[in-house]
């Protein structure tokens, strides 16, 4: 039966080394980290991201600074509340909340940000340097997958890891940290032929293509970890909805040696990189290491 990977603990104890540092950096600089978070029009999952993340920018002592516009709002409008940021000496880490509606251009307004405030580390330049191996603001989904893998000691040098997904968000950046960590990486997603032989193949398998219940025990390997990206929502026959993840968690919790659940495994620590990314940003500015 498989170990269970607690995102929700390790973004606790993470949180609570960065209210600490936080503190440090208070008393030492006279001010807080901050992230501005900008978020368009009314969507309730949208909606409750952010409110999770300005939440816990508050439980650490960081200052947040919200910027909610309506769906009306123009690309030329967002612009210029971007450019303001990037020159708000007390803002670190900007971060758009995705999706946007069909009117903006989210691409043009993610490289509008400063890289050296690109707290979702999207921007070019950062996933450039991500592909170089070089240091810089990474992919938070990605970052929290890889300090899940390092908290439970699983071994990344030398193993086979799987990443079902191709996105830039979560499969293309994960892979990249994994080849940086000397794992011989296979990429595969949902078009790909023969998935379940692919999959045989993981060590490490990570599954983020936001298919409900895809990966289900015969397509993963006898002791495998099993990092699940994904968060669906479903309806079952009685009309009662619940949230599962690409994997099927109950079946395959058999076969790994490893398994994170959904929801609390991965999602936390989204958040929680989210925070670090800014602090990361804060330090870099004044010409101090964190971490």
């Amino acid at each position: 039966m498989a170990e269970i990977i607690d995102g929700k603990a390790l973004s606790k104890q993470m949180q609570a080394e960065m209210t600490e540092k936080v503190k440090t950096l208070q008393a030492q600089f006279g001010r807080s980290p901050g992230l501005a978070v900008i978020m368009v029009g009314d969507n309730p999952a949208s909606a409750a991201y952010v409110r999770n993340k300005e939440l816990a920018c508050t439980k650490v002592g960081m200052r947040s600074y919200g910027k909610h516009f309506p769906a009306t709002v123009t690309q030329a409008e967002l612009t210029q509340v971007i450019d303001q940021l990037n020159t708000d000496p007390n803002v670190d880490g900007i971060l758009i909340q995705l999706p946007l509606p069909q009117h903006l251009d989210a691409i043009a307004l993610i490289n509008q940000i400063d890289p050296n405030k690109d707290a979702d580390g999207l921007h070019p330049y950062n996933l450039g340097k991500l592909m170089r191996g070089e240091v810089g603001l990474q992919s938070c989904t990605p970052a929290g997958v890889m300090q899940l893998l390092k908290s439970s000691d699983i071994k990344i040098e030398g193993s086979t890891a799987v990443v079902i997904g191709r996105s830039i968000l979560v499969g293309k950046p994960i892979a990249m940290m994994l080849l940086e960590a000397n794992a011989t990486v296979i990429m595969a997603h949902s078009r790909s032929e023969d998935l379940k032989a692919i999959a045989l193949n993981a060590d490490i398998l990570i599954v983020a293509v936001g298919k409900p219940q895809l990966i289900t025990a015969d397509m993963v390997k006898l002791g495998a970890a099993v990092i699940d990206v994904g968060i669906n929502r479903i309806t079952d026959y009685e009309g009662k909805s619940s949230l599962v993840g690409d994997v099927n968690f109950d079946s395959v919790k058999a076969i790994a040696s490893y398994i994170t659940p959904v929801p609390g495994g991965v999602g936390p620590m989204t958040v929680t990189m989210l925070l670090h990314n800014t602090i990361w940003s804060y330090c870099r500015q004044y010409g101090t290491k964190y971490n």
